[in-house]
């Protein structure tokens, strides 16, 4: 049986730059070609339909950039574009990621209409110092009301909080992060602030403009959140993503899965499974540069892989491991064509077994609540 796609789309501009992004994000000051970028993206979207086929589709994800600020009729064009190329499960998921400003939140009845199920909102904090310290364009008011209004729009609602900042105490975060489930406890997608290289951030913080929380406030913040996130009946299926039962994100699980996944737009990236062979895809990241062989060969992949057998056991396990559910080696063997002995070093295997950083459950590889929190340490030693 074929396995349903996930389909990504990527509108790549924003209002402004936030200082710690480091996402394929941009501004334009002039405004931007809607009507180009709309017949770009349904461009290639046909051109990787028709190379895949008729497959099942499970879910849509408009990522970016700042998807809210796309026209609706874009959105609703190419909803219904894959939903003529694909074959949509009947519960297909559609989520739109939204910024909380006043502009876009009134567009949110206009996206419900187009298609789209389930709204991402990048909500980040509801402390004012930390809005204005993050260089985001909302403030706490307009937070509340685009929380408030998705709630009664979308069936399905979900928000982006980032913790760690500075000077953040445990119990203030605690605070904030029960007011916010409070408003709309569904979905939560949790970031820790890293430096990330070539961000405005990177440049203050080499400068020493401020500094971040230890690693063991960062870690008892980590915990708290899960704890108070549990008080609202959401379960961290993922390192950094908590869910009520049922509400999970169906199109992020299909990468963690390990499953088949389009990428269309500016720098999009995919991974399909044909004939036993894994093609890893990536897109020119310039928009305008983008449009441009789009507009002239139907694409702008620029880089087209048939991934390792190797590769693909690694992808599968780090992955996989982020999940509360743990990886199944059988599936990493069909999606690799390696055995998982060949995939793991044995040695780190076990002492990661006798730490308590792993546990086998059933014939689930799984992380516990100690081994999620050190993946990023583990997971290139575990890796063979």
């Amino acid at each position: 049986m074929t396995e349903p796609l996930a389909l990504y789309i990527h509108w790549p501009f924003c209002a402004s730059k936030c200082p710690y992004c480091d996402f394929n994000s941009h501004v334009r000051e002039g405004g931007v070609d809607h009507a180009r970028f709309r017949a770009a993206l349904r461009r290639e979207l046909a051109h990787e339909a028709a190379r895949v086929g008729r497959r099942p589709l499970a879910s849509i994800f408009f990522g970016g950039g700042t998807p809210s600020l796309m026209e609706p009729e874009t959105v609703a064009a190419l909803i219904a574009d894959a939903r003529a190329h694909f074959e949509a499960e009947p519960e297909m998921e559609v989520t739109l990621e939204a910024n909380p400003t006043s502009v876009e939140i009134g567009k949110l009845r206009e996206f419900a209409a187009a298609g789209v199920n389930r709204a991402s909102l990048g909500v980040q904090s509801l402390d004012v110092e930390a809005l204005r310290f993050l260089g985001r364009r909302h403030d706490v008011g307009e937070a509340i009301a685009a929380l408030e209004a998705a709630r009664d729009i979308f069936p399905r609602l979900s928000f982006d909080l980032i913790y760690a900042r500075p000077g953040q105490a445990e119990a203030a975060w605690r605070a904030e992060l029960r007011q916010a489930l409070a408003l709309a406890a569904d979905h939560l997608s949790l970031y820790q602030l890293t430096i990330e290289p070539g961000t405005r951030f990177a440049t203050q913080y080499a400068r020493g403009d401020f500094a971040l929380p230890a690693e063991d406030d960062a870690a008892r913040m980590y915990e708290a959140t899960a704890e108070e996130a549990r008080r609202f009946g959401l379960l961290p299926y993922e390192v950094s993503n908590y869910a009520k039962p049922g509400a999970e994100s169906r199109h992020n699980l299909a990468y963690w899965r390990y499953g088949d996944y389009l990428g269309i737009g500016p720098g999009a990236h995919q991974r399909l499974l044909r004939d036993g062979v894994m093609w890893a895809t990536r897109r020119h990241r310039g928009p305008e540069e983008w449009a441009l062989r789009v507009e002239q060969s139907g694409h702008a992949a620029v880089e087209e892989e048939a991934l390792s057998e190797r590769d693909r056991g690694r992808e599968a396990l780090l992955m996989g491991l982020r999940l509360a559910e743990g990886v199944d080696p059988a599936r990493i063997e069909a999606r690799s064509g390696l055995r998982f002995v060949d995939t793991v070093d044995p040695i780190m295997l076990a002492a990661c077994l006798e730490e308590g950083y792993l546990e086998w459950q059933g014939p689930r590889l799984v992380a516990t609540s100690e081994g999620r929190v050190r993946l990023d340490a583990l997971l290139p030693a575990l890796l063979r």
